[in-house]
């Protein structure tokens, strides 16, 4: 199945946080006093660098550490991570638990299968093997064939398969490649007959996939950037290509480029027949407008059917000359509607299927069936429909969980499926379209009880009265006494939803008697456009207020306290985590920003920041959203002789998506401005990107350097002879 989906994986980031002091301006221009702490960090240059908008000076004391290149941002990087290394070095069973974590990660770990050309594809991973292996049986009881190993891209397993597509008579398999995580991809082609690679090699391309139309492919890139500005330059004029099998990139046909809009971006997809190609243009993270041609008349121009950016519209597929669209139009949960190629204009649009109370996730055209993927309070549901939109009934899971999307053609009766929970590591399931029955397909041999644990979900009050949905998983029997070590974690923006996911690594929590805590808070997708927008621009505060009253939750429950609680989160979770706990630094013990946007006047400036706005809004379109921004932006909200949580930021030298400068700037000036006993520390993890793509080796690593120090700043005293009992 071929989809257009809007980029809102581009950006995975939000937050917003209100500090309830409004003099900003004291706040920025005295954050350059140093305080006394327990520990020597580093001696960091500070510039008297100041910006005005709209009237108020800001300070940005650490501007140079914007520059990637520099020798100086080199040297600073060198010298913090030898202190935090040092310290992660001295944590007495640091090293057991990364055994500890190395012994449970090393299990067989299935995909998927897929079909392709009447052959069915699976990814495997042995164990330890930095990435999955692509192999290829001709029927699901055949032995399987290498088609092609990642492991084999380079020696220390930095660089990773991006992404795949196959040509329809299964001939070629076109693939990209990443380079030390960051999002710029090498595209090649692999002849599936010779099983070798052909002389194609694309490059320069992001945010694009590869959609096949005869002998060549669809997909979209920028220009090579300048010389020093690969990783941090601004990405403009997004175009589209073709590119014929056997040929030059140079010879590459443009299709289409929107020279007066330099800041939109362009996703085009072919549907299954190869007959139409449609085109998403974005100009952020939510809404798109939508254009396709008949690629059967030759159409030279697009179509255009929507031309504003108020809604998403995902392209499906088409059933003879309708395209099967998912959108939010009209719709805040989404829906289903036929468009007629013939007649686009919505007058004509007829409802598939209609909105519902629960949030359309996805929906997958198997065996004459509609295999729809709802949201219920942050859990799956799954509703079979025909495919001409008749209800048929629901499948039956597990329990609550969360269902992956459904591989299987049109014209096939098996549809293959994954479920995970907090408890259920991933499982695939085999659905026979015709009985509506599904059995388990392939298990996981992880040694791991899933019966001694229980995932409860809560729904609790924000600061404003809304409820919110948690989930809270941790071992039977515990103990509520206000003592568990608890991991609470958050994403909150962009239209995600965070939704039930098995973690190998919170195994070790767990059997410490630990607590994991995940909050559904408002600027997710859990309940649709409405959740979303209530988190956005000037409602960003509420996304805070709600993951610090789930802190509160947690600790009123006596779940935990203060002196046991961490935060967590990524991206945008990084944010989210870097402004609650300059807004709430006596709340959390232990702090856990992982490649955070923590500028917030500048984020836009950088790579592709710009398509963010649509969520946070910038300092330059208004005072009003200027001022809001400086109101939670994480470097500029740490107020010097204050005693902030013990604090691992975790960055990567490749992140070309959160440019690390964010998280360069936020660790100098809390150091800089922090006053207590507790470490304030960055690791910078070296040719490693946002994280996608990232080596076993690389993520073991680092989760056991985040698990050591919060049970070391937690006070706890890890036995490695425990963790075999």
């Amino acid at each position: 199945m071929k989809k257009l989906f809007q980029f809102a994986l581009l950006g995975l980031f939000i937050c917003s946080c209100n500090t309830g002091n409004n003099d900003n301006q004291a706040q920025t221009d005295n954050m350059n006093t140093d305080t006394e702490t327990a520990y020597e960090y580093p001696d960091v240059r500070k510039d008297d660098v100041k910006e005005e908008y709209f009237g108020v000076q800001v300070s940005d004391p650490y501007r140079w550490l914007e520059d990637d290149n520099s020798a100086d941002t080199k040297s600073w990087v060198r010298k913090q991570n030898d202190l935090t290394f040092g310290y992660l070095d001295d944590i007495p069973y640091r090293d057991a638990v990364v055994d500890r974590l190395t012994e449970v990660w090393n299990y067989e770990k299935y995909s998927t299968p897929f079909k392709e050309n009447n052959k069915y594809y699976f990814f495997k991973n042995n164990g330890l093997q930095n990435h999955s292996v692509l192999y290829v049986q001709d029927d699901l009881d055949a032995e399987p064939k290498l088609v092609i190993d990642p492991n084999t891209f380079s020696k220390d397993g930095t660089t990773s398969l991006a992404g795949w597509s196959f040509s329809k008579d299964g001939r070629y398999m076109v693939y990209s490649i990443s380079e030390g995580g960051s999002d710029w991809r090498t595209v090649k082609v692999r002849d599936l007959e010779t099983g070798k690679d052909l002389s194609d090699e694309l490059k320069w391309i992001k945010f694009s996939g590869m959609s096949w139309k005869d002998d060549g492919f669809f997909y979209s890139r920028y220009d090579e950037p300048e010389e020093g500005g690969e990783l941090s330059a601004k990405n403009d004029f997004h175009k589209v290509y073709y590119h014929k099998i056997g040929t030059a990139q140079t010879n590459d046909e443009l299709v289409f480029i929107d020279r007066a809009n330099p800041q939109r971006n362009f996703y085009v997809s072919t549907t299954d027949d190869e007959r139409f190609l449609s085109m998403g243009a974005s100009e952020s993270t939510s809404g798109n407008a939508l254009y396709f041609k008949d690629l059967n008349k030759g159409d030279i121009e697009f179509t255009p059917i929507v031309t504003s950016f108020d809604h998403d519209f995902w392209v499906i597929d088409n059933s003879n000359d309708k395209l099967i669209v998912m959108t939010n139009h009209k719709a805040p949960n989404m829906r289903v509607v036929l468009i007629d190629t013939k007649r686009p204009n919505e007058s004509n649009w007829r409802e598939l299927i209609p909105e519902s109370e629960q949030k359309l996730q996805s929906i997958d055209l198997v065996g004459g069936k509609i295999l729809a993927r709802y949201i219920k309070d942050a859990y799956s549901q799954v509703k079979i429909f025909s495919e001409s939109g008749r209800y048929e009934g629901d499948l039956e899971l597990p329990g609550i969980g969360t269902v992956g999307g459904f591989s299987g053609k049109r014209d096939d009766k098996t549809a293959f499926y994954a479920f995970t929970s907090f408890t259920q590591p991933s499982t695939k399931y085999r659905y026979d379209i015709d009985s509506g029955k599904s059995e388990v397909f392939k298990a996981s041999n992880l040694d791991f009880k899933s019966e001694d644990y229980v995932t409860k979900q809560v729904f609790y009050k924000s600061y404003d009265g809304e409820k919110i949905p948690m989930f809270i998983t941790h071992k039977k029997g515990i103990t509520l006494d206000g003592n568990n070590p608890t991991l609470l974690y958050g994403y909150g923006g962009f239209d995600i939803s965070i939704l039930p996911n098995f973690s190998t690594a919170n195994i070790l929590l767990y059997e410490n008697g630990g607590v994991y805590a995940v909050a559904n808070i408002r600027g997710g997708g859990e309940y649709g456009k409405k959740w979303h927008e209530a988190g956005t621009k000037l409602n960003k505060q509420n996304v805070f207020n709600d993951f610090i009253s789930a802190a509160e939750y947690l600790i009123g429950e006596g779940y935990t306290s203060s002196d046991r609680l961490a935060i967590e989160g990524r991206s945008n979770g990084g944010l989210l985590v870097g402004a609650c706990m300059t807004q709430r630094p006596d709340l959390f013990k232990v702090a856990l920003p992982g490649v955070g946007v923590m500028d917030m006047l500048r984020y836009h400036k950088f790579t592709i920041g710009k398509f963010w706005a649509g969520d946070y809004g910038t300092s330059e379109e208004s005072e009003e959203q200027f001022r809001n921004l400086l109101s939670y932006s994480p470097v500029h909200n740490i107020k010097p002789g204050t005693a902030y949580p013990a604090t691992l930021v975790t960055t990567a030298d490749h992140d070309d998506r959160v440019v690390p400068a964010h998280s360069f700037k936020f660790a100098s000036a809390l150091q800089a401005g922090h006053d207590g006993e507790n470490p304030v520390l960055i690791r910078v993890d070296v040719d490693a990107g946002h994280g996608a793509g990232k080596s076993t080796e690389k993520t073991i690593e680092e989760r056991a350097d985040v698990l050591s120090f919060m049970f070391h700043n937690f006070g706890m005293k890890i036995d490695y002879d425990e963790y075999k009992n």
